[in-house]
């Protein structure tokens, strides 16, 4: 049992296994590894691009910058999840025009986040060419919408909810399935 209660699919060490392969994957598929950028999508996607840019830097002694996406205002379900919505900060320390931008986030399900980051990443500017990476594909896509970088791809239903947990907030590095609750 995790942390959160579900069955655990990946412990630290398997996290950590796939950070490495997801930075070997980027750094292997990148066209111009100085206009290579990080976007984290806000919360998961925040910590797992600073992860990525740490095994980046160790492994390929390339120093890539890490930025910050918010999308809460460009979901299109917003209004449906808040009457006052969160927003966070978005943080691009360098320009995205003809950058090669990885966005990051922790859990790919529909791909609803994702259209919501490209459509607020498109607000910053027109980048060379944007990709996807992930820690956690469990399918259901709504929108063709696919992740170049994968770490884990996971089988649930729909009843189930894929809880990616970090050490930075929570305490332990856990990936876990639940049963949503009723």
């Amino acid at each position: 049992m995790g942390k959160s209660g579900g069955e655990v699919v990946m412990q630290a060490a398997e996290i950590h296994k796939a950070l490495e392969e997801l930075a070997r994957g980027i750094v292997e598929c990148s066209l111009d590894r100085q206009k290579l950028v990080l976007v984290g999508i806000h919360t998961g996607g925040v910590h797992l691009a600073r992860r990525l840019q740490k095994v980046i830097s160790h492994n390929y002694h390339l120093s890539i910058p890490v930025g910050t996406l918010d999308i809460t205002l460009y979901r299109d379900d917003w209004t449906r999840l808040h009457n006052q919505p969160m927003v966070k900060a978005t943080d691009l320390p360098v320009g995205i025009d003809d950058r090669e931008v990885v966005l990051v986030d922790d859990v790919l399900f529909t791909g609803r986040t994702i259209r919501a980051a490209l459509d607020a990443l498109i607000d910053y500017g027109r980048p060379r060419r944007v990709q996807v990476a992930v820690l956690v594909d469990r399918g259901h896509r709504e929108l063709p919408i696919y992740a170049q970088f994968v770490g884990l791809q996971l089988d649930t239903s729909s009843e189930e909810q894929v809880n990616v947990l970090f050490s930075e907030k929570d305490g332990v590095d856990q990936v876990v399935t639940e049963r949503a609750s009723a």
